[in-house]
């Protein structure tokens, strides 16, 4: 006689304050899909206090088949921490403000249909990096957007409305600074309005600031906006938006697998999304393929 077929179980971790939705009508359709598709699973809520911890410790007690990340990217960066060389898929169910990497990977924003990668998916591993320890799945950066985001993540208001508020008032007395790249490629010397570290696309905001990245080719790409008239600045912000950024004079992008920054000045820096204090140096390497990522299976052409 064959022994029944052992039920997976699923992790989802909730952030409370994420989104717009009824978090007791959402846990509902997951129990719901769960319990239809014939597995086990567990909600955890995030509190903001040694989160990492008490997930780590859940995780150790049994053999978890798939986390699934229910909120915006801060969610899913705490968890993408816990799974990067493991052999467990992260899921993505998007609720925060911006969404940047699920929005990069083709997941749905709708959270309904977002819900079905519960039960149809498929498995597919992509990069992070590493910055002086902090591990970036999507992107960080350092200057005028990393002061925006601290200024934002400080801010009782949350939406795009709020946050190009608060850049609209930097950027009127914003001044680039001084950096110093090295990387095993090229270097770079001179003073940068941002550096972002891109290992995917485009920001929660959808502003593409790396329209060829790509997730799981084993690079990632320190994308300059170089000093520019005020004037101007219009200009790059319709290119951000329509994919052609790369035509920028004030643009440039090296393509790299390691790389060291120099942030003498001591600007802000924010890791996918959260403001975080690093040394003025800045080193930042690849690890390919070491994260399993739960993605929407390809419609049939």
């Amino acid at each position: 006689m064959e022994s029944s077929k052992e039920r997976k179980f699923y992790l989802f971790v909730i952030n409370p304050i994420a989104g717009d939705i009824d978090k007791e009508d959402l846990e509902e359709d997951i129990a719901a899909l769960c319990e239809t598709h014939e597995i086990d699973f567990e909600i955890f809520k995030t509190t903001g206090e040694n989160d990492k911890e008490q997930l780590q410790e859940l995780m150790n007690l049994r053999k978890v088949d798939a986390v699934f990340a229910v909120g915006g990217d801060g969610t899913v960066n705490l968890v993408a921490s816990l799974l990067i060389k493991k052999q467990i898929p992260l899921g993505i169910i998007p609720l925060g403000s911006g969404n940047g990497l699920s929005k990069d990977l083709g997941i749905p924003q709708d959270t309904e249909t977002a819900l079905q990668l519960i039960h149809t998916h498929q498995v597919i591993p992509i990069d992070t990096l590493d910055i002086n320890g902090f591990p970036s799945i999507h992107l960080s950066d350092l200057g005028f957007n990393a002061l925006v985001v601290k200024r934002f993540c400080e801010g009782e208001t949350r939406g795009p409305g709020s946050y190009a508020w608060i850049a609209l008032q930097e950027y009127l007395s914003y001044e680039p600074k001084h950096y110093r790249i090295e990387t095993d490629v090229e270097n770079f010397e001179g003073p940068a309005f941002m550096v972002t570290i891109a290992n995917a696309n485009a920001f929660g905001s959808n502003a593409s600031i790396n329209p060829n990245g790509i997730l799981n080719d084993g690079r990632f790409e320190i994308c300059l906006i170089e000093p520019f008239p005020k004037a101007a600045g219009v200009g790059i912000l319709y290119k951000l938006y329509t994919d052609s950024i790369d035509s920028s004079v004030f643009s440039r992008r090296i393509s790299c697998k390691e790389a060291t920054i120099y942030n003498t000045h001591g600007e802000v820096v924010h890791v996918d999304g959260e403001p975080v204090e690093l040394d003025s140096k800045i080193h930042v390497k690849m690890n390919k393929e070491s994260l399993l990522m739960i993605l929407p299976v390809p419609e049939e052409e």
